[in-house]
């Protein structure tokens, strides 16, 4: 690769800081199996009963498909800003705005999302049991200023926070899991055929069945592993890495949850209650029920820890996200949000960004409680929409027979990329799918009011930018040509 033909390397060149195992903790912190349990559990449980477990496997199986797709694509193009720049080599810049467009709303609105659950628990361990709006706002609001100073620290603090999570975390669902498994069962394996639950009805079959509804939450357990890919320029040997990272991560997060949830099903007193939504949180009460509340508020620290790890994953990933734009002219203000530390070579600009965004989401949250769940509902559906866009790209390209992949190459590419496309168009609209879930039915549509106002604010955005993007097809041509050069002079 020429960066001179992307960016100039005097003075947009990134620190490549992070290694093999870096660049998985930042994957497994962004997924985190504690928020992605936690997040999900007891809506999932009370949609479709103890039988939601099964839909982990489903969702996990179609998700290791993309990864490995994923994968493939990380290895041909190690780039800064992954899921946008992989859509504008294949399809255009165009095409690659918009896709980088819906990954960037994701990725701050799911920032914000978990530094409003995480204000939760932190209230709860300071004595405060039921937090007003204000008072949540309040707690993340300081969480976004401690992860923004850690993020502008460098990347060394971002490295030591993430493995100190993944310790904790592998520790406090391994560990709390087994004990809860050995000491505190109260229910057979046969509960996990157990289908019942408060869903919406309709039939296993249908598309707003409970076992479905239970897999549009289970969606949210497993996304964030192509985020190993949006710090591509900061990782060692990133074609030889990456692609090992965006797979381990998704494999592991997927043993820890499933096992971890597993445990708690069997440890949980009353399923019955829990089931019918008379029990709101299903995880804490079982873990009081089995530990008592002495022990069961300091474990609560380990949920504050796997929700901190990825909020600052989550930050790091959109703002890298937002300088790959402004890098590429893509942006209004690009000049400044391009800008890199002198010293530490960080997008301070773009950090600094993310941390505004946030700072009105939660201003809005406190407005008004129902903007919390468009919040939600649109981040976990948005992330499927957002793999859709290098999903599609790369189907066109194979049946074109245009592909050439990198290093890490799939024996079966195309219909592997087939199939994953196919599972992430249903997922989508799995998620997105308008049931009557809310007493106010435009939160069900929620997804879809987002797409249209966020559609029309990229068009309106794209609009004033698009003449001066620089062409993906002749960057990725000078690229090619550059490094055959370097291929000949070496053999040479």
């Amino acid at each position: 690769m020429s960066p001179g033909t992307t960016f100039p390397p005097t003075d947009q060149s990134l620190k490549r800081e992070f290694n093999l195992w870096s660049s998985f903790a930042f994957a497994f912190a962004f997924i985190s199996p504690i928020v992605a349990l936690y997040g999900i559990f007891g809506l999932a449980i009370t949609a479709a009963g103890p039988s939601f477990w099964w839909g982990f496997f489903l969702v996990f199986a179609g998700q290791l498909l993309v990864a490995f797709v994923f994968a493939t694509l990380v290895s041909r193009w190690p780039i800064e800003g992954s899921i946008y720049q992989w859509s504008r080599r294949l399809l255009g810049s165009g095409y690659g705005w918009f896709a980088g467009w819906a990954y960037t709303w994701t990725l701050v609105i799911a920032m914000a999302t978990v530094a409003l659950g995480a204000a939760g628990f932190i209230a709860n361990i300071a004595g405060i049991d039921a937090p007003t709006g204000t008072q949540r706002a309040a707690i993340a609001f300081v969480i976004l200023l401690c992860g923004t100073a850690l993020n502008l620290v460098g990347r060394q603090a971002l490295k030591i926070f993430m493995t100190g999570s993944i310790i904790a975390e592998v520790v406090g669902s391994i560990g709390l899991g087994t004990w809860l498994l050995l000491f505190h069962r109260h229910n057979s394996l046969g509960v996990l055929f157990h289908g019942t639950g408060a869903g919406t009805g309709g039939g296993y079959l249908s598309l707003s069945g409970p076992f479905l509804m239970a897999v549009a939450f289970v969606g949210w357990s497993f996304v964030g592993f192509e985020s190993a890919g949006a710090i591509a320029e900061e990782v060692q040997e990133p074609r030889k890495n990456l692609p090992k990272a965006v797979i381990f991560s998704l494999t592991f997060i997927a043993v820890v949850v499933i096992y971890s949830s597993l445990a708690i099903i069997l440890a949980i007193p009353d399923l019955s209650a829990v089931a019918s939504g008379k029990i709101a949180d299903p995880v804490s009460s079982t873990l009081t029920s089995a530990l008592g509340s002495g022990i069961a508020k300091p474990v609560e620290v380990l949920f504050v820890i796997g929700f901190l790890a990825s909020f600052l994953a989550l930050q790091t990933s959109a703002s890298r996200l937002i300088w790959a734009f402004a890098r590429d002219r893509a942006l209004p203000g690009s000049a400044v949000l391009s800008r890199l530390s002198s010293s530490e070579r960080l997008p301070r600009a773009a950090i600094l960004l993310t941390t505004v965004i946030g700072c009105v989401l939660f201003f809005l949250s406190k407005l008004a409680t129902n903007v919390y769940t468009i919040m939600v509902n649109f981040s976990s559906g948005g992330f499927f929409l957002a793999f859709l866009f290098p999903l599609v790209g790369l189907l066109v390209v194979q049946l074109r027979r245009n592909w050439r992949p990198g290093p890490f190459a799939l024996r079966y590419s195309l219909p592997l990329t087939a199939v994953a496309t196919v599972w992430v168009i249903f997922e989508f609209l799995n998620i997105a799918w308008p049931r009557r879930v809310n007493s106010q039915r435009y939160l069900d549509w929620s997804e879809w009011i987002m797409i249209a106002v966020l559609g029309v604010l990229g068009t309106v955005i794209y609009a004033s930018v698009r003449r001066r993007i620089p062409d993906a097809a002749s960057i990725d041509r000078e690229e090619e040509a550059d490094e055959a050069t370097g291929v000949a002079a070496t053999t040479a």
